[in-house]
């Protein structure tokens, strides 16, 4: 386990690579999230080599997925507005929202990522 509630295989590349290089301080992050939501969270992708990143991406071969500091969660309605909020309360300095289609198919994205003004500055909100 990479924490309490949060296992290597649910953080590994989904590319079978079986690589999940998640940064401890993230790791900290999501675990207080949950904690505090009080429920399971579901990640839908979390690290991500390269190669993967570049193959389901826009953001390319380096992409947030890549460093261990951002992971997509399927979460949507009243738990989509408590975990925004408990997520910027943990110091989430990035927020991608999916919230349109069916329910099963929306997710939330968050990172830690320090602000980079030419690549990704932050704090930030966006949506998909």
């Amino acid at each position: 386990m990479l924490s309490k509630n949060f296992s290597e295989s649910e953080m590994s590349c989904r590319c079978g690579c079986g690589r999940y290089d998640m940064d401890e301080d993230f790791m900290s992050v999501i675990q207080n999230i949950r904690d505090d939501i009080g429920k399971p969270l579901h990640v839908t992708s979390a690290f991500r080599c390269s190669a993967h990143n570049q193959a389901v991406s826009t953001s390319g071969p380096n992409g947030p997925h890549t460093t261990g500091m951002a992971a997509d969660f399927s979460v949507s309605g009243k738990d989509a507005h408590d975990f925004i909020s408990l997520a910027l309360d943990h110091g989430a300095a990035g927020v991608g929202l999916m919230q349109k289609g069916p329910h099963e198919s929306r997710y939330i994205h968050i990172d830690i990522l320090e602000s980079n003004p030419e690549q990704r500055p932050r704090p930030w909100v966006w949506t998909y």
